[in-house]
């Protein structure tokens, strides 16, 4: 018995020391099995890449193993980054953009000026004739909803002698029910030229304008009070039937359309086709009320 554990114990010793064979080489050629698993080795580092005292790990990001590759190593020269531009880097950038942030955009590809100083009401009434220009750039961020009415009111008080069947009706009647009919007229011009200047404002922000609807709406108020003043002058005196009269009226009328164009076109930053078109309701309208009305 225990001659057999002897044996038994010398044949595993003998089984354990002896080497084991190799595989029979694949009939392929080449000597090695198809999908056999290659030992991995560790990626190649060019001399002076990497940092000193770390070996990146397989499949680990260049970034992350060597947070100073493509940089300057910790006390030596800047190096050239060699895998710069290329799969698995990263590389910052910026591009120029030739369109700027977008915040100066104008409908009329033209910036606008920086607004002036709020005018005075007497600057501004003489401004919109002799200063048209400058005045709606200046006041194209600007109310003026206070000389707007009292002007566009007085306007309407005094518009019904300007139609001859009108005044003749008004003079011939009592002071108490004069006062009430010249009053219900200036009121009624105040609310058609606030809703033909809102028209006008409305047309050119669906052609584009960029404007406020206060100063648009109150300009144009102005703008029509002001032009048919001549026209109303005269009629006063002369009666609507006049040729001198109905002249003016054509003329006043040409010239309101210039003021309307010119305002739209401003405060709105449109070309002046579509600011045209913008006031084209409010001049429609002006004619068929006013100037037709007496001419």
């Amino acid at each position: 018995m225990a001659g057999f554990r002897i044996g038994r114990g010398r044949d595993n010793r003998t089984q354990q020391q002896q080497p084991r064979q190799a595989p029979p080489p694949y009939p392929g050629g080449g000597g090695q099995q198809p999908y056999a698993r290659q030992p991995q080795q560790p990626p190649q580092w060019p001399q002076g890449s990497g940092p000193q005292g770390h070996q990146p790990q397989y499949g680990e990001p260049e970034y992350f193993g060597d947070p100073h590759h493509g940089g300057q190593q910790r006390g030596g020269p800047p190096q050239h980054d060699p895998y710069a531009n290329s799969a698995g880097h990263t590389r910052a950038f910026s591009i120029d953009d030739p369109y700027g942030d977008g915040s100066t955009y104008q409908a009329g590809n033209a910036p606008a000026p920086p607004p002036g100083p709020r005018l005075h009401w007497k600057q501004l009434l003489s401004g919109i004739v002799l200063r048209p220009k400058a005045t709606f750039w200046q006041m194209r961020d600007y109310a003026v909803w206070g000389p707007a009415l009292v002007v566009t009111f007085v306007y309407g008080l005094l518009a019904i002698f300007g139609f001859d069947k009108a005044r003749e009706e008004t003079i011939n009647a009592t002071l108490s029910s004069a006062i009430p009919y010249v009053l219900t007229t200036g009121v009624a011009l105040v609310i058609a030229g606030f809703i033909l200047g809102a028209v006008t404002h409305t047309l050119a922000r669906q052609l584009g304008g960029t404007g406020a609807w206060q100063p648009t709406v109150g300009l144009s108020m102005l703008i029509m009070s002001i032009t048919d003043a001549p026209r109303l002058l005269f009629a006063l005196f002369l009666g609507g039937e006049n040729s001198l009269v109905q002249l003016l009226g054509w003329a006043t009328w040409l010239g309101a359309g210039a003021l309307f164009t010119l305002m739209v076109s401003r405060s709105h930053d449109l070309p002046w086709p579509k600011a045209l078109g913008a006031a084209s309701i409010q001049l429609i309208a002006l004619l068929s009320i006013i100037k037709l009305g007496t001419l």
